[in-house]
Formats: structure tokens, sequence, C-alpha cells
């Protein structure tokens, strides 16, 4: 194997596919990335047996043939090389090393038998659809703060994604939740997803995909069986295995009844409840709201540090419901808030001081939160 690639290119997928790869592992493969060329094409690729990450890199190939590199190190030394190096990578096969130039750098690298990396390969997947960059980015950003990372019930672990019926219009569904606060944000149906199975998407895959899609603005094709599902973003496959279980019923904890409306400026409200929660050191430690006519009482107290409140008033405030007291953790409440834009208004929606309440951007049907309160 032998070719010559640019150092901003070659960065660029090492960057990507070196953060899949475990830091820490027994399998001393895992820890490599594998480099190949054929047909005049050089792909890396790298696995930590969950997910598997295929990039394709345009370099200027001269021989096919294919190595196994230590991830971790071939990024630090591509990443600390002058900017616009021309980078050449030489191996000539069997269990020699993996020799790389850049002007009058040079070093090797000890290779791992390519038989021993594994191969993930996805095998049949049936459904398939295109959703854009920008609606996959919506449905990740809503609703990833909302996964579980409680291990026991692995289930919630990750994004539940499924077609669904919203008042008699189809939709692709993504929600989360770890049993305090739930997350449901929906974007139209694509064409190809409505006999698609309901998967849950692990946190890991979650967290590298959203990585990719900051530099993507076309489509992003979506393939997916009952057991794994592949985006391709560009010049980039993912592959991932999909989380074995059943997502809980959620819509049966979605309040249908909460008829106290409360409607107030995101950014007010949110710099009220940081303001107010500075008191305390403990991140679990809740914010009060007092609701009366047009008035939110925001309140936290510590015992070791005292007390504080803030009012928003007529004005800043919509709310014509009867008295009403509640508490939320802070971080959840922030957490939810974080998901509409600072000009916009927030719409909480009550039943009375202890049961969940529904929360959602006022200017935006597509996304419904659901918060469980605290005691106060």
């Amino acid at each position: 194997m032998k070719l010559k690639a640019d150092r901003a290119a070659l960065l660029k997928a090492l960057a990507h596919v070196q953060s899949v790869v475990e830091k820490r592992n027994t399998i001393p493969i895992l820890a490599n990335v594998m480099i190949r060329v054929a047909d005049g094409k050089l792909a890396l690729t790298a696995t930590d047996m969950e997910i598997a990450i295929v990039e394709e890199v345009p370099a200027s190939t001269s021989r096919n043939g294919a190595a196994t590199a230590p991830a971790a190190t071939l990024y630090e030394i591509v990443r600390k090389l002058p900017e616009n190096a021309e980078i050449e990578l030489d191996h000539p096969g069997g269990d020699a090393q993996l020799a790389l130039r850049a002007g009058r750098y040079a070093t090797s690298l000890v290779v791992l038998p390519v038989e021993d990396f594994p191969s993930m390969t996805a095998g049949a997947l049936p459904h398939r659809f295109d959703l854009s960059a920008q609606q996959l980015r919506g449905l990740i950003d809503r609703t990833r703060f909302a996964i579980s990372t409680e291990e026991t019930r692995y289930y919630l672990n990750g994004i539940y994604l499924h077609a669904a019926d919203s008042d008699g219009t189809k939709v692709l569904r993504a929600v989360a939740t770890d049993g305090h606060r739930l997350a449901r944000v929906e974007e139209p149906l694509p064409e190809g997803a409505g006999s698609m199975p309901g998967v849950i998407i692990p946190r890991k895959t979650v967290a590298e995909l959203r990585k990719l899609l900051d530099e993507v603005t076309g489509n992003v094709e979506v393939a997916l069986s009952d057991t794994r599902i592949q985006f391709h973003v560009d010049a980039v496959r993912l592959t991932s295995k999909l989380i074995d279980g059943t997502f809980p019923e959620y819509e049966r904890v979605i309040p249908r009844g909460n008829d106290k409306i409360l409607r107030v400026n995101k950014k007010e409200f949110a710099d009220a409840v940081a303001r107010v929660a500075a008191i305390s050191a403990e991140r679990s430690r809740p914010v009060k709201l007092a609701l009366s006519h047009d008035l939110l009482v925001l309140s936290a107290a510590s015992p070791d540090l005292g007390t504080a409140t803030e009012e928003l008033d007529e004005g800043r405030v919509s709310y014509d419901s009867g008295p009403l007291e509640i508490g939320f953790q802070a971080r959840y409440l922030n957490d939810i808030t974080d998901q509409v834009d600072d000009r916009g208004q927030v719409e909480f929606c009550f039943a009375d001081g202890s049961a969940p309440t529904v929360v959602r951007d006022a200017a935006d049907a597509s996304a419904l939160y659901v918060l469980m309160p605290m005691r106060v």
C-alpha cells in the first residue's frame, strides 16, 4: 500500500474515525485504524464492535493494499505536522512497519495484521430514506439531553426513532427519557420510512453522528434493519448496532388535561432560574415556581448558604389560572428551556403541584417535553 494525501483531508478523516476507537480496550486491534487503498481510493475504518465508521479520503494512490496503525498515535502525528504538508504513507505488506513521511519528517509505526481487524458488515438494511442534515440535527439536539445514563435501564440509553401518527399526519418521531424528563420531537415522515421498525439508537452512536453533522448541509442517507442502522454522510459511512430492548410506551406518561398555562420569555425565565439556583451548590436542589395571576415568583433555598427569590410580573408573564406552587430541578429546567430560541416564549402546562408538567416552545408544535416535579 502506498499513497500521498493532503494533511488537512487526512486529519479531518482521522479525527472522525479515531473518536470511535475505545481509549481503554483489552483487544489491541480495536485501538487501530484500518488504512486501505483499492481502485485508486483511500478508505479509513475504525470500530469498537458496536459502531463502525468508514471514511473515504482524497489521495494519490500508487499501490493497492491495506495496513492497520494505532489510531490515536497516527492522529496526533498528523495533527502536529505543518499545515499544507503532503503526507506519504507506505506499507510494503506483511508485518513490516508503516512508513510515514512529510517533508523532512519521517516515522515508522508498528502495525497489526489486517486479518485481525474485525469486519462489522451491515447485512441487509431493507428500510431506506433520506433526511436533511438540518432535520437530523434538530431531532438529535432537542432530545439527547434526556437520554438516560442509568445502565440498568439500558433500553433508555438512546433515542427511540420511529414512524408515528400525529393528529392524522405521518411523522418521523424521536423520543428520549430518563424517567425525570421526556423529550418528543417530530419531523415530516420521509419517503421510504413508513414501514421502518421502531429502533433505539445508542447514546455513543448519537454523539458520533452529531459530530459528523456539524460539517454537512445536504441530505443524509439512512438505512436500517431490526438490529442495525447506517448513516451515509458525505464521504462517511457510520454503521451501528441498535439497542436490543423495548422502549416504554411513552405516550402514557404525557399528560393530556393540563389546563393551567404559563407563558414566559425564554431568556428572562432561564436567566432568573440561573440566578436563584446559584444560592445552592447542589445541582439537584429544586427551584420553586409560585404562580398567581400574571405573576411568577422563583425561589431557592440552601440550609448552608441562604435563600434567593426573583419575580417576573405582568408584561413578562402570562398566567390567568388559580394560585399554584411547584418545584423542579434547576438543571432539568435549563436543559428543556435551552431548546427554545432566546427570543421565544416557553409554555408550561400544569395540572397541579405534584403532577407531570408539559413544556413547549410556544412557536414550535413539533417538540414537546415532559418534566417531573420535585418536592419543595
